[in-house]
């Protein structure tokens, strides 16, 4: 069998580098280009060699890039490019796309040439735009919270001073001293709850942030080492988990809008006549992506079918949060049973699922902001999810319970009047 000679060593090494790496010599034409520059560009090997470094830049910037050219070939030395801003370059069709570049000099027959190191960063600036977006909206929640603190703050300082004043004054003015006690008294349980409210929102933002965040940064630096035919399954695997993660930062986001907006009265009511079996219909489909692996919603429909007048939007949000969290908190191949009970003076819903259930003791606090029951602090969520349904439900002039077994399963039931 004839044996292939081996490549010398430096050639292997410049073939084999992920990294593009072109060149220059001293007139800015193309004399050497490795393959990963070839697949980079688009251009085959020959046609890049008749190339000038210049013919890889957006049009508008080449003039330009070959009076830099000039300069640094006076001052060789290493060093990246476009330091603080954002450097672009096009491939043979015509595309732009974003690269970091890389330069340093190099002689070879006693001639001085450039040799530019390129990485196409393109996966690197959605990622880098995506955290930005979250760590924005995170801001501004963060500060929103922190100017309810400070005025609830000097609202204890200003009742504080009042208590002072009143003590000043004779038996007479008794009741109004008791009156700034009871002040007080509020206003310190106000921010006992405040302060607890923002203990359990740091604790569930590091860590509902920090898991998304963290898939989204080791997914995107495992990307950039699946450019080689063969490896389009892997790397499309880890842009799904970057877009998962993305999509719970979107969603943990929502639902803190929800609540300011609930808290702040900007929630609008408009209620007019709907079937409510349609909406049920169309809820199952959008929630169907996120079923697990063999579970199933059963729709059943008690009494004889009559429209409901009420906030469509509204009651869509409260079915789409209580049936997620019937399939989050539920195991795969379980069902889930979505009923609708049509009444004389009102339409109830339930929703029964065979998950893990709800513990007694915790059972009392689950409509509250930013609570999670023991059993569901491994399960991804934010604790506002159903303090946000309650609310909804109180709008619509309806009530809403549960019954829940540890381990068994847990049904919630919404009755709405018609």
């Amino acid at each position: 069998m004839k044996s292939h000679s081996p490549l010398p060593t430096y050639q292997a090494i410049f073939e084999t580098c992920e990294e593009g790496i072109i060149v220059v010599n001293s007139e800015g034409k193309i004399v050497l280009a490795n393959q990963a520059s070839i697949k980079l560009f688009g251009y085959t090997l020959a046609e890049t060699l008749t190339l000038s470094v210049d013919d890889l830049l957006p049009s508008n910037l080449r003039k330009k890039h070959a009076e830099l050219r000039k300069d640094y070939s006076k001052n060789p030395q290493p060093r990246r490019m476009g330091r603080g801003r954002d450097l672009q370059a096009q491939k043979k069709d015509g595309s732009l796309f974003p690269v970091e570049v890389s330069l340093n000099q190099t002689f070879i027959n006693n001639e001085s040439h450039t040799v530019a190191f390129i990485i196409d960063i393109t996966d690197r600036k959605v990622m880098e735009e995506a955290l930005k977006n979250s760590e924005e909206q995170l801001i501004v929640y963060a500060t929103e919270l922190e100017k309810r603190v400070q005025l609830r703050t000097k609202e204890l300082d200003e009742t504080i001073k009042k208590l002072e004043d009143v003590n000043q004054h004779l038996e007479d003015e008794i009741l109004e001293r008791k009156k700034a006690q009871e002040d007080v008294i509020s206003a310190l349980e106000n921010e006992k709850e405040l302060n607890e409210l923002k203990s359990r929102f740091v604790s569930m933002a590091s860590h509902e942030f920090r898991t998304p965040l963290s898939a989204i940064l080791s997914s995107a630096s495992l990307i950039s080492k699946y450019n080689d035919p063969g490896t389009e399954e892997k790397r499309l695997k880890h842009v799904d988990k970057i877009k998962s993660s993305i999509n719970n930062l979107n969603n943990i986001l929502n639902d803190f809008l929800s609540l300011a907006k609930i808290e702040e009265g900007k929630t609008d009511i408009q209620k007019y006549e709907f079937d409510i079996s349609n909406l049920a219909q169309e809820v199952m489909s959008d929630i169907e992506e996120v079923l697990k692996k063999g579970q199933y919603i059963e729709l059943r429909k008690f009494g004889t079918a009559r429209k409901l007048q009420s906030d469509e939007k509204l009651l869509k949000n409260i079915l789409i949060n209580l049936l997620s969290n019937a399939i989050k908190y539920s195991h795969e191949n379980s069902k889930i049973i979505f009923d609708i009970i049509y009444g004389k003076k009102s339409i109830d819903v339930h929703i029964t699922d065979n998950g893990i259930g709800i513990d007694k003791n915790d059972q009392k606090h689950l409509f509250e902001r930013f609570f999670r029951a023991k059993n569901a602090t491994n399960i991804q969520g934010t604790g506002l999810g159903l303090h946000i349904v309650k609310k909804y439900v109180e709008m619509l002039s309806g009530t809403i319970n549960f019954e829940s077994q540890l381990n068994i399963g847990t049904t919630f039931k919404v009755k709405l009047p018609l």
